[in-house]
């Protein structure tokens, strides 16, 4: 089986895939850079028992991460689990990507995994979306080539610093409007994070649409935060709640 490890700036996502690609379970962790190896050993051991999976049928694992503090300590913790160092996705990396970055070493590893997936399930040109602690968008066209892309605060960011930035307005949960104009305050929170977010991604799309001069485009949205805001968005998105996850399959294929 294949341990797949994503390391976002807020939670840890954690999949074992067979060796048919069906994905057997995927949770959910807080990430602390703080932690050491022995920690991230014991949370490991915990979730496979949670799962009722044994860690010795695991025979590979891939590491994805935008936390470099962590790094060290994820790498470290699972060659003392498994018996062997991890595949990390990064430099050296082949990931069948054309990169059309003035510095690949800048392209967070989360970004490529969704790319390499996407690409597996859709034609370019294509338009990820991932909805995590930042938002972040990544434009693929014919030839397997990765162009760039725009990185925006994430709903959550945005939101904090919308009660923590203003004296009168509160801290509130990310929940869907019951409205487009709201009648209280935290329904107008709400409300304008939601819609407000939403009229962002349909412009931005709108502009890539340009770009590439009446091709069609696939708009394909990951993240935590994707299934709320994708129903607001009058774009037609499809959300793949395994996208990064099924990347990391892909990229262990290449280079296994």
């Amino acid at each position: 089986m294949l341990l797949a490890i994503d390391v976002g700036n807020s939670t840890t996502s954690v999949g074992l895939f067979d060796w048919e690609k069906k994905l057997q379970f995927l949770a959910t962790l807080d990430t602390d850079s703080r932690k050491t190896a022995d920690q991230i050993c014991v949370d490991l051991m915990n979730l496979f028992a949670l799962y009722h999976y044994d860690l010795h049928d695991v025979t590979g694992a891939i590491l994805c991460s935008v936390v470099p503090p962590s790094n060290f300590m994820m790498e470290k913790g699972l060659t003392r689990l498994l018996g062997r160092p991890p595949m990390v996705v990064g430099p050296g990396v082949k990931t069948g990507l054309n990169i059309r970055m003035e510095n690949q070493t800048q392209m967070g590893a989360d970004i490529v995994a969704d790319a390499v997936s996407a690409l597996e399930k859709f034609s370019p040109p294509i338009v990820t979306i991932d909805m995590g602690t930042a938002t972040t968008i990544g434009v693929i066209s014919k030839g397997r080539n990765y162009e760039g892309g725009l990185l925006l605060p994430g709903v959550s960011v945005s939101l904090a610093a919308l009660s923590h930035s203003t004296a009168q307005l509160p801290d509130i949960s990310f929940q869907r409007p019951k409205t487009l104009i709201g009648k209280n305050t935290v329904d107008c929170m709400r409300s304008g994070i939601v819609y407000g977010t939403a009229g962002m991604l349909d412009g931005i799309i709108d502009r890539i649409r340009e770009e590439f001069h009446g091709q069609e485009i696939t708009v394909v949205a990951t993240g935590g935060n994707a299934p709320v805001i994708v129903k607001y968005c009058r774009n037609k998105i499809i959300y793949d709640k395994y996208l990064l996850m099924e990347g990391l399959w892909t990229i262990w294929q290449k280079n296994k």
